[in-house]
């Protein structure tokens, strides 16, 4: 049995502590809301989140950030990119270098263009292990069967990891691509934004296949080139969490996109889904960087996305422009490896 701090008292974080807590663990879950902490504690419920799900009594909730990270050594963070550095820097003076850190957040921050690994390290000057791929908290926490990946530069520790969190209901795999993990969680975000504009200006199942495929083509390229192994874009991390973000209702990304493709401005769709987008930020801080590149390739689905949510481009033109790009091979290594 093990200690553990979960920082984050959202909707995946309380998925995290209750998969934690069933598998014996006592965990702590940081949060800043004196009801949600009493609620929590005395009703054994997230009402916000899961108002019907009876939380594990090896959960305490608690506003003390320094008591949470103090009397754990594995610290999980569960919040948006956007806050992924503020609370490493409130952490720091309490953090040992016997800590782990665990990011569970899928995007890039805006104007470093650093993944949260990056950013924790850069912070705390400890390791990171990352886990990622298509795991919907709503359907975690029921334990419903899902597969997951812990990614670390740190092999040990990415094993620790995965021990702590497999059960009969969430198996965990390893893989050192960090980088790869990363991206690939952070970018299939804007491709799932798509296929909710798609969505909601109410195309079809063609529509929805090109953009998984050439989704999965344009993240899997632009990782590449960051470092990442383009084996790791084919795996749960990649092809997995994009087909479960493009076509879940659990997705708050679908689910915004539909929104925008129905019309309803920046804001009005924000005001809808009320929780955090992630692939947003991610669309802005990935095209805004990738344009001041000078790569020998293009990104035209985020760029679309990208003029559409802050260019006020009819999601229309946009599938136009799309459409009549000039023709091109499907597969370009395909077509040089067979010297066609």
């Amino acid at each position: 049995m093990k200690k553990i701090t979960i920082i984050g008292g959202g909707s995946w974080g309380t998925a995290i502590a209750q998969l934690l807590a069933d598998n014996g663990h006592q965990v702590l879950l940081y949060l800043r809301d004196k009801k949600q902490k009493f609620n929590i504690n005395q009703r054994r419920r997230n009402a916000k989140y899961f108002p019907q799900k009876e939380l594990s009594k090896n959960i305490t909730a608690t506003l003390n950030l320094q008591e949470a990270v103090n009397l754990t050594e594995i610290i999980f963070f569960a919040v948006p990119t956007y806050a992924t550095r503020k609370v490493a820097q409130a952490i720091r003076p309490f953090i040992t270098d016997k800590k782990i850190i665990v990011s569970t957040a899928k995007g890039i921050e805006e104007d470093t263009f650093l993944r949260n690994s990056e950013i924790i390290k850069e912070v705390l000057d400890l390791p990171v292990v990352v886990l990622s791929g298509p795991t919907h908290a709503e359907e975690v926490i029921k334990g419903l069967p899902t597969a997951a990946v812990v990614a670390s530069l740190c092999q040990n520790k990415a094993v620790e990891v995965q021990d702590l969190l497999m059960s009969a209901s969430f198996r965990v795999y390893t893989n050192p691509d960090l980088v790869g993990v990363e991206f690939a969680g952070a970018i299939k975000n804007i491709i799932a934004l798509a296929a909710g504009i798609a969505d909601g200006l109410a195309y079809g199942d063609n529509t929805k296949a090109a953009l998984v495929t050439r989704g999965l083509h344009e993240m899997s390229r632009l990782g590449y080139t960051m470092g990442g192994k383009l084996l790791t874009f084919a795996g749960l991390t990649g092809m997995g969490d994009l087909v479960v973000t493009c076509t879940s209702m659990h997705s708050r990304n679908r689910r915004f996109g539909i929104k925008i493709g129905e019309g309803l401005e920046l804001s009005e769709a924000y005001k809808s889904i009320n929780q955090v987008v992630e692939g947003v930020r991610t669309t802005r801080a990935v095209y805004e960087w990738f344009k001041k590149q000078k790569f020998d390739f293009e990104i035209p689905i985020t760029r679309e996305i990208y003029n559409v949510l802050f260019n006020n481009k009819d999601p229309l033109q946009a599938v136009d422009d799309l459409m009549l790009r000039g023709p091109k091979h499907e597969i370009e290594e395909v077509v040089q490896d067979l010297d066609w």
